[in-house]
């Protein structure tokens, strides 16, 4: 009998539980201890008694985040295991002890069985972020337990969830465990400086490594420009495939700073690099049609199913600008991390701004995460980034 407090659902609301889905809606709870506090373990049960599932509570829509299905207690020897599993994925998919990339994510919330808890590994560095104050409760169990996983290939951890926890939480960001050796990192061969502390997400957009080096195959010899660059990332790809000059857009002064020392990290870009402080949208309706390649990774313009209909056409407008003023046969990577805009909603939504710019557009890829952003098929929800390249004739 495990030792946490009983949360009893209605009837018939445990078909999510059964299908495996890691949520449960307040709606679907008929008894609960009133006493609970956020971020207590508690088990679930359904309305007959049947063992459900284990995992944090939090008032509010949702109520309970499942953690594991099984009737297990959550201790050391538990996050040890889950966490080796998580490893074992990044290791079969060749992210463990490659010479070319050192940056991924180990754990990717739902996607990893880990409601709330984003772990990214950067070059002996993990940074956890807990977006739920129950993994919060765990981190220094989670510290040790890393600390077992990669043994001597970890330096340091440091816990980021002052970030993302809700304020007057009491929680800072600080050093876990260790000390950091480097804040350098690979990927694809491209040196990235890495601000965990005062970066934004972990300190970079790791879901976009493979969509990166993808980028690299379209920019030899190519005019690229790269909006919303941030830490310029798809501007870094393009200069060390051999694009003759790349221009990289944010509004913000300090996203362009960490942009040009990227770029200065690695050998051989001198003189085919420029940066703009610009507001993105004013600044390509200006353009010249001179570049060849466009990179729209715009930050989420949607963030829940009320402001999707606003998203769309923000989406829209900026897609038409960009596809008006592309180079004949130009190339152009556009991406979408809103979550509630599904793959066909983006589409269409692109499609919509072709018509607008009345120009002939052929998608040459489909673009998602990465297999370290793993989406779990009993939650769908983990499926948030997607992107089209498209030829403009």
């Amino acid at each position: 009998m495990l030792p946490y407090p009983i949360i009893k659902l209605g009837k018939s609301k445990e078909i999510s539980l059964f299908r495996r889905h890691h949520w449960v809606f307040s709606g679907a709870i008929l008894e609960k201890d009133e006493t609970l506090k956020n971020g207590d373990l508690v088990q679930v049960h359904s309305f007959k008694g049947e063992f459900l599932g284990v995992g944090h509570f939090q008032y509010g829509s949702i109520m309970v985040r499942v953690i594991s299905f099984q009737e297990e207690l959550i201790d050391a020897a538990f996050w040890e295991k889950r966490l080796m599993d998580a490893y074992q994925v990044r290791k079969s998919i060749g992210l463990v002890d490659s010479n070319i990339t050192n940056v991924y994510r180990l754990i990717h919330g739902e996607g990893d069985g880990f409601p709330g808890l984003i772990i990214d590994f950067y070059n002996g560095t993990a940074v956890i972020q807990c977006h739920q104050i129950g993994m919060y409760k765990h981190v220094k169990e989670i510290a040790q337990a890393l600390k077992v996983v990669y043994s001597s290939s970890l330096d340091c951890v440091y816990d980021k969830s002052a970030e993302t926890l809700p304020k007057g939480t009491g929680v800072e960001n600080r050093i876990v465990l260790g000390e950091p050796k480097t804040t350098q990192v690979l990927e694809h061969g491209c040196i990235y400086e890495i601000d965990w502390e005062k970066g934004q997400k972990t300190g970079f957009f790791v879901d976009q490594r493979e969509n990166r080096n993808l980028l690299g195959s379209y920019s030899k010899g190519k005019k690229v420009l790269n909006t919303f660059c941030y830490s310029g990332g798809f501007s870094v790809a393009s200069l060390k495939a051999g694009a003759t000059e790349v221009h990289s857009v944010d509004i913000s002064t300090k996203a362009i700073e960490l942009t040009d020392k990227n770029v200065a990290l690695n050998v051989g870009f001198e003189g085919k690099h420029q940066s703009i402080v610009a507001d993105v949208v004013k600044y390509i309706r200006d353009i010249e049609l001179d570049y060849d390649v466009i990179v729209l990774d715009p930050p989420a313009f949607a963030k829940n199913i009320k402001s999707r209909h606003n998203a769309v056409q923000a989406y829209k407008r900026l897609n038409a600008e960009a596809l008006k003023r592309i180079q004949k046969g130009g190339i152009l990577f556009t991406f979408s991390c809103s979550q509630v805009v599904d793959k066909k909603l983006f589409s269409d939504t692109i499609t919509a701004a072709a018509f607008e710019a009345k120009r002939n557009v052929r998608i040459l890829h489909y673009l998602s995460q990465p297999g370290d952003h793993p989406i779990n098929l009993f939650h769908t929800e983990t499926e948030y980034l997607k992107g089209l390249v498209l030829y403009v004739e």
